[in-house]
């Protein structure tokens, strides 16, 4: 496989150097997919928010479905997954509601209790209603979160109901992800942000290599996402190259899945354009094949 991504490395650099015409250059597809979007409205009677959430604020203060398609209209951006937003806690109503309303444009990842006794109930009736994946962060978890019972049994269940595990973590929880993937083979787990590497500024050699090593565990995939919130966190996002180059040669496109991470993307002074065309046009790695992988047929074969 490795032969593989460097042969077409090979080849993409020599269309390069020989000047192909424009148009070949050119990615054309116009069905994108972005694989992380946050939707929310300030808290009311039908959509409340969890009275046990201690976060920041919201902000901006609302960004409804209808805020995010004025935006993704412009872009050529047809599906999208929503990512239940922390200020909902487990109640995920208002996620499902924006499903329900454009059921042909939303996929989603929910939040639920890993602890309460009804868990299986829970996801076998958000997974009839279109949810294709469960976000799992620490919180405010102990040490050891990732490796308990409960926590064991959601990625059973998610593995009988083919559904994605969706860690929000930094570096630092890699280890317990490897050794939960080496228990639960049959499970898909797609990694946000990277996992978050240089979300200090500071992108170490260590990190990347133990996110690249993950890779060993064929359903892993990671979410090439949030270039607003690593690294030096400026457009066009070129110091974020080499990390994305690391990933893409240890995962391939096929495992990668570009996501803005709106509505924080869009807050001045980035633009949601700016996150797409960091893939679309900055990196020259990869190949048409390749970016078709990343901006539309990974996501699409995991949530859609």
């Amino acid at each position: 496989m490795q032969q593989r991504w460097n042969r077409r490395q090979a080849l993409a650099g020599l269309a390069f150097a020989l000047d192909l015409p424009a148009q070949r250059q050119t990615f054309m597809t116009t069905d994108y997919i972005d694989a992380h979007v946050h939707v929310w409205k300030p808290a009311d009677a039908l959509f409340p928010y969890d009275p046990h959430y201690s976060g920041p604020a919201a902000a901006p203060i609302t960004f409804t479905p209808e805020n995010l398609l004025a935006i993704t209209e412009t872009v050529a951006v047809k599906r999208i997954v929503l990512v239940q937003m922390s200020f909902y806690g487990t109640d995920n109503s208002y996620m499902l509601d924006a499903m329900k309303r454009h059921r042909s444009v939303f996929s989603g990842i929910a939040v639920v209790d890993e602890d309460a006794a009804s868990l299986a109930v829970e996801m076998a009736r958000l997974a009839s209603l279109g949810v294709r994946g469960f976000r799992i962060t620490q919180g405010n978890r102990p040490a050891g979160w990732l490796e308990t019972a409960n926590m064991r049994e959601m990625w059973h269940l998610a593995a009988e109901m083919k559904l994605a595990i969706c860690p929000l973590v930094g570096p630092d929880a890699i280890p317990a992800l490897d050794r939960m993937c080496a228990e639960f083979t049959g499970t898909t787990l797609v990694i946000d942000h990277m996992a978050r590497i240089g979300m200090d500024g500071k992108l170490r050699n260590q990190d990347v290599s133990s996110l690249c090593k993950l890779s060993r565990h064929l359903r892993v995939h990671v979410k090439v996402s949030a270039f607003y919130a690593l690294g030096k966190k400026q457009s066009p996002y070129s110091d974020l190259a080499p990390l994305v180059h690391a990933l893409y040669d240890a995962y391939g496109p096929r495992r990668l899945m570009w996501g803005s991470d709106s509505p924080f993307q869009v807050q001045p002074p980035y633009t949601y354009a700016e996150s797409l065309e960091f893939v679309r046009n900055r990196l020259p790695f990869l190949s048409l094949e390749d970016k078709e992988w990343i901006l539309r047929k990974s996501a699409e074969m995991v949530f859609f």
